[in-house]
């Protein structure tokens, strides 16, 4: 009888953090850097995720560290490194002036309060006075020790739970209040040991097989837009590319090299797996990567789909069936010799990152290892000869915030459980390779030039200020190539710069997609990055450099940025909807709703649920000057189903109020009870089982599962909300058009 393999699974856990240093700072000895996420990420997110893994040693896993994010933690350990919030951290309080109070009430808070302030008493008491009084408030009303307090509560949130059992740690969290200024710089010494075990830590595992440490291009750059900004338009022909073409391709070899001194020096041995920066690859960075001596690389199951022209179906509760494709290693073949690679599960790497945080952590834990078990039951029903190996890599740093403790109960009971199971086997890239060398090839000029996002390089390049800021740096280059004297021995500072602002960052922050608190901060480092490639070559510096690439204030309507978890209360937690997106709606452009009850909608998905909010104008009571029914009804286009109309008296005959629809939700405000009909034949409804979700205090907030619409991954459907009153037709929101959803 054939002896079936194990399923083989290879987690890889991607740490990266931008050079926040400033180039702006005189001294050579201390480094100011812009904002504090080295630190707090260091003492919350990188540690911890190997030390939990170490207590299960039959588990093997492999992790990256990117070389612009080993550089900075170590200028925190050797004490030169300064950020904003450090400074004001250990600042004695009578000494704050009134623009630091300011900056402390402003930014002492960012950080998911559910889960990293909510825990701790003190901490959530000022969130709360912050949120319900306003910011004036609390400077006109806080005294040094809240101040005082905040501070080392920002600082004490960002230790991992792992370390809380630390007898010091353990004393300031009992404490609760009034600390000092000599406890303040306690904290942040406690801040810098833990960040000094990271490295060790890494290397020790690394000696001891458990661990895999991979590595990226120095500074994160995305190297198919090095080799040539044309690359864009192999996913997107039509896109519309920066002024100037960035053709670079010089720059790659020198991007991979000093990554790969940088880890020899540091893990004492040659790296063997690079993680391209955001998973991007072109056929003309393969060469590059093979003679620097990498043995394998990995990118993003859509990649594979665009390279095989093939595109990935999943079943009903999310499996991909074409699994032999994705679950095995590949020969990217190429003149210059071969490097193996392989492609990431999308949909089970987005649900450790964006989905289980929201669940409780044994049934998310659960939750995985059952696909992975269904994985390997298909694995045995096909008999494949060949092993699979389902590869989950992600972000090892942004998901843990979202998750209870950090996501420390999660990792012990899925590890506990994988520990256990016979069929699931956890590897390291490299491990696998070396013992089931790929057997199916992908000639060098069939690979698909793409990043793990859409399979595109959108989010880096082709909207107007990523093309600005690609103008920029191509400007910049030119003046460095212009000085052949300038050589990397004799001005590192002219190349430092220059590495720093090819990094992939900047470009995502920039224009339309994503946003944060800090978008000015991402703006102004790229600039002073560029400017130090200026001053090092004693050339003028373009005025332009001096002016922000784009404004930078509140934005009206827009589309989701990312999956959201809100909890449904109907308070509008203003961090659970942060990433949703957004249509304004009263007193905007439309005439219809210059006075509108509804201000704005906010919408979002998670892998559970489709999520909607309704901003209604203040002091509005249904049943009095609001409708008492609020419906939700879905329109999926290009579908064939049964379709009926909106189950309403009095609809006016005008699109797209006169389309027919397939699903209804009616929800009652005044008893926040609800109704779930399916359209059926002969344009008749019929009720349907809901575990719909809402609330209505100072908005109305609605989760629907995907299990209620029961539409298939990766689908698209359209929403419209229709006021009511006792089944007669009242108003409907967004004007003249549908609220678009994606399902993940």
């Amino acid at each position: 009888m054939l002896m079936s393999h194990p399923l083989y699974v290879a987690f890889i856990w991607h740490q990266h953090q931008p050079l926040y240093k400033s180039r702006s700072g005189t001294s050579a000895l201390s480094q100011q850097y812009r904002l504090p996420w080295v630190r707090l990420h260091g003492t919350k997110d990188y540690l911890d995720l190997i030390l939990i893994l170490e207590k299960y040693p039959k588990l093997h896993q492999t992790v990256n560290l990117v070389p612009s994010l080993i550089l900075q933690l170590e200028d925190y350990i050797a004490g030169t490194a300064f950020d904003p919030y450090l400074e004001v951290s250990l600042t004695p309080c009578q000494q704050l002036t009134q623009q630091q109070r300011e900056f402390i009430i402003q930014h002492f808070f960012d950080a998911n309060h559910h889960t990293l302030i909510d825990p701790h008493p003190r901490y959530r008491e000022l969130y709360y006075q912050k949120q319900e009084q306003g910011q004036a408030w609390c400077l006109e009303n806080w005294q040094e020790h809240d101040y005082s307090d905040l501070l080392a509560w920002h600082n004490l949130a960002w230790i991992d739970p792992l370390f809380w059992d630390d007898p010091e740690i353990n004393a300031w969290l009992k404490q609760g209040r009034n600390f000092t200024l000599g406890d303040r710089q306690r904290i942040y010494s406690k801040q810098r040991e833990i960040i000094s075990r990271i490295i060790p830590q890494h290397r020790k595992m690394q000696q001891a097989g458990q661990l895999e440490v991979t590595t990226s291009p120095y500074t994160h750059p995305i190297l198919p837009l090095l080799a040539d900004t044309n690359s864009g338009r192999v996913a997107v022909p039509n896109m519309t590319l920066p002024e100037y073409r960035f053709q670079w391709p010089e720059d790659i070899p020198r991007h991979l090299q000093k990554a790969w001194s940088l880890y020899l020096d540091r893990f004492e041995q040659e790296p063997r797996g690079l993680w391209p920066s955001e998973q991007s690859v072109s056929p003309e960075i393969l060469p590059y990567i093979i003679k620097q001596g990498f043995k394998w690389i990995c990118s993003d199951e859509a990649v594979l789909g665009w390279t095989l022209r093939h595109f990935f179906h999943r079943d009903a509760v999310g499996n991909v069936q074409e699994p032999e494709l994705l679950y095995r290693p590949y020969r990217l073949d190429t003149p210059a010799g071969d490097v193996a690679i392989v492609f990431r599960d999308h949909r089970l790497s987005d649900l450790i990152g964006f989905t289980y945080g929201s669940m409780p952590p044994k049934q998310a834990a659960a939750d995985l290892v059952g696909h992975l078990q269904a994985i390997a039951k298909m694995q045995r029903e096909r008999h494949s000869a060949q092993p699979w190996l389902v590869t989950i890599a992600l972000d090892g740093e942004n998901c843990w915030e979202f998750y209870q403790q950090d996501g420390k109960p999660f990792l012990e009971a899925l590890y506990a459980t994988l520990e256990r199971e016979p069929h699931l086997k956890l590897v390291t890239v490299s491990e696998f390779i070396e013992q089931f060398p790929p057997t199916a090839t992908i000639p060098q000029n069939q690979l698909h030039s793409g990043s793990w996002v859409d399979g595109s390089f959108t989010t880096w390049i082709g909207d107007p200020v990523k093309n600005r800021a690609w103008d920029y740096l191509t400007q910049a280059r030119e003046v460095l190539a212009s000085h052949p004297e300038a050589t990397e021995e004799n001005n590192p500072a002219a190349w430092e710069a220059l590495y720093a602002a090819e990094g992939s960052d900047w470009f995502w922050w920039f224009g339309e997609g994503h946003s944060s608190n800090q978008d000015a901060i991402f703006d102004q480092l790229f600039r002073e990055h560029l400017c130090g490639i200026y001053k090092a070559l004693n050339e003028p510096i373009p005025p332009y450099l001096r002016l922000p690439l784009e404004v930078h204030e509140a934005r009206g309507s827009h589309r989701p940025e990312s999956f959201i978890h809100p909890v449904i209360d109907g308070k509008g937690d203003e961090q659970d909807w942060d990433k949703a997106g957004r249509i304004e709606v009263g007193g905007a452009r439309g005439t219809m709703h210059n006075s509108s009850l509804i201000q704005r909608l906010w919408y979002g998905v998670d892998h559970l649920n489709f999520y909607l909010r309704v901003d209604f104008k203040t002091g509005v009571q249904p049943g009095k000057d609001l409708p008492a029914e609020l419906n939700l009804l879905w329109f999926y286009p290009g579908k064939t189903m049964h379709n009926s109309p909106m189950p309403l008296a009095e609809v006016p005959d005008l699109e797209p109020v006169n389309y027919s629809f397939h699903h209804h939700l009616e929800i009652n405000l005044l008893t926040q009870s609800i109704q779930f009909r399916e359209a059926g034949e002969h344009y008749q409804w019929h009720p349907r089982t809901s575990r719909a979700q809402v609330a209505f205090d100072r908005c109305l907030e609605v989760a629907v599962p995907w299990a209620d619409l029961q539409v298939p991954p990766d689908f698209a459907l359209r929403l419209i909300v229709v006021l009511a009153d006792e089944g007669c037709f009242r108003n409907y929101v967004p004007e003249n058009a549908l609220i678009p959803i994606e399902v993940p």
